[in-house]
């Protein structure tokens, strides 16, 4: 089939599945699709899923294949309207979804040279995210894979984001993994496709999302090299060019001997250092500081030392339960915050330490997008798990944990970690 009757195919069910398609006829459509050569429940060669993720503020879309192939995708992100506003807005988020996801679908669509009949799935992000935004893929999606015929693959964000790593590399479950962004932040064994047990979690704000809020009092967009960055890139930039010795701040729960992580009461000592200089500095909230960068390298160093403490014990507890190979053992860090290489660096220390490998995904895989939601499909395929035919009753979860909770007894275990030189 040509690609641009594969574009005009696709678009005219794209169109209906958005509820905007008034004309042709259905009767119109059929006939086209049959001149076409549009065969749907034709036989295909191999699995290929559309990815579709719309869990917070970036309209994603991907269709990636069983052998990892990346065949087509787009993404639109609203990380300037947010930053106008100072953070994401559920309704302004939901606005911009329903704006964009037809077109961005189509693009990614349009890109593989794949016609929508020869998809063997529509996977999407049910779980968790913003309820406002995790509506608008999943109406869209079933809508899709009602004209399509197709079966659907509903997926947990944070699942799609530990198994991305097996996209670009050859890793073999089980795998430790810490999943940290500006929504989440987690530790957790993965023992296959919707197999994990929870080790540890974040006890009020995620990392990013602290970060993010640090650049905000900072008032970084209104610094000139960081107004169009997200606060934790803003964060990570300024960072570099300052001393992170120049404010003492002290690592969250250095006394805890489990794997849980707290970011807010780290925000409020940043918060009141930030103000304590603004009166210093005869500056006035939403001014940039003089000691900005110095802040900054400050809150990154602690984010870092406590993300790679906690880790350093979770991989310590499963060597001592054997949960991980005694060789070959490997922690995965995914998530938007993995993109940050100061914290990658120090989670390499600890890795080093614990004698495992260290695995990112690259950067642009480690944000939110649609690669990870195909490919979570394609996982699921293979395992034949979670894959529905039937889609009445599906509905998105804004809240839904990951996986089996044994981080009471990690906390049991109380196991002491060893101090590592955070020289990074």
């Amino acid at each position: 089939m040509k690609l641009g009757t594969i574009n005009r195919a696709s678009m005219l069910i794209l169109n209906k599945a958005a509820g905007v398609f008034s004309k042709p006829s259905k009767r119109k459509i059929y006939e086209y699709l049959r001149s076409s050569n549009f065969h749907p429940g034709k036989a295909f060669l191999h699995k290929v899923v559309l990815g579709i993720e719309t869990s917070c503020d970036d309209t994603a879309a991907a269709v990636v294949d069983e052998a990892g192939n990346v065949l087509g995708e787009a993404i639109h992100s609203q990380t300037e309207v947010h930053l106008k506003t100072g953070g994401i807005i559920p309704p302004v988020a939901q606005q911009l979804h329903r704006e964009n996801i037809q077109r961005i679908v189509q693009e990614a669509l349009s890109a593989s040279r794949v016609p929508p009949s020869e998809l063997s799935a529509v996977a999407t992000t049910t779980m968790p995210g913003l309820a406002l935004s995790l509506g608008v893929g999943l109406s869209f999606s079933l809508q899709l894979v009602g004209q399509l015929k197709k079966p659907f693959i509903p997926i947990h964000h944070m699942e799609a984001h530990a198994l991305t790593i097996r996209l670009t590399n050859e890793v073999a479950f089980p795998f430790l993994v810490l999943l940290i962004s500006g929504g989440h932040c987690l530790l957790a064994l993965v023992r296959g496709v919707a197999d994990f047990l929870l080790l540890g979690k974040s006890l009020d704000i995620a990392p990013g999302d602290m970060l993010d809020k640090v650049a905000r009092r900072l008032a970084l967009t209104k610094h000139p090299e960081c107004a169009t960055m997200s606060g934790g890139k803003a964060i990570e930039h300024l960072a570099k060019q300052g001393n992170r010795l120049r404010f003492d701040l002290t690592p969250p729960m250095h006394r805890a001997k489990n794997c849980d992580f707290s970011f807010t009461g780290l925000q409020h000592a940043v918060d009141k250092i930030i103000t304590q200089k603004e009166k210093e500095e005869g500056v006035e909230q939403g001014q940039v500081l003089a000691s900005a960068a110095d802040i900054a390298a400050a809150v990154q160093h602690t984010t870092a030392c406590h993300l790679a403490k906690r880790t350093h014990r979770a991989l310590l507890f499963c060597q001592q339960r054997g949960l991980l190979p005694p060789h070959n053992a490997a922690l995965v860090v995914s998530g938007g915050v993995a993109s940050n290489f100061y914290i990658r660096k120090a989670l390499e220390l600890v890795t080093n330490a614990t004698q495992c490998a260290l695995l990112c995904p690259p950067p642009r895989l480690c944000t939110d997008n649609g690669v990870m939601i195909a490919w979570n499909g394609i996982e699921r395929l293979r395992a034949g798990v979670g894959i529905l035919y039937d889609t009445e009753g599906v509905r998105y979860e804004p809240k839904c944990p990951l996986g089996v909770d044994i981080s009471k007894e990690v906390g049991e275990a109380a196991i002491k970690v060893p101090q590592l030189k955070m020289k990074i």
